[in-house]
């Protein structure tokens, strides 16, 4: 029998599988510290965006807190900046 956490859990898992998207694997929002890592490197929106390959509006979106990234975006930006998917990006709140 499962307890409702290991049915949260592993509904979170599968969606993650499925979309590849932050937000549905807690069922909130992303925080996000790309825009403090930037400025920290002198770093402008169209910099970041063109070194990881998304337009600077995904950048903007990132940082405003409208757009979740992808799995992989996420790893590209953390990777970007030597750091783990976790350092950049907050899922507990």
């Amino acid at each position: 029998m499962f307890d409702m956490t290991s049915m949260l859990y592993t509904w979170a898992v599968c969606q993650v599988c499925f979309t590849g998207r932050f937000a549905f694997a807690y069922g909130g929002d992303v925080r996000s510290r790309v825009k403090e890592l930037r400025t920290e490197r002198g770093l402008s929106q169209q910099a970041l965006a063109t070194a990881v390959g998304v337009s600077r509006q995904t950048i903007n979106a990132i940082e405003t807190g409208r757009y979740d990234p992808s799995l992989t975006l996420a790893v590209h930006l953390a990777r970007h900046f030597g750091s783990t998917v976790e350092e950049v990006f907050d899922v507990d709140g």
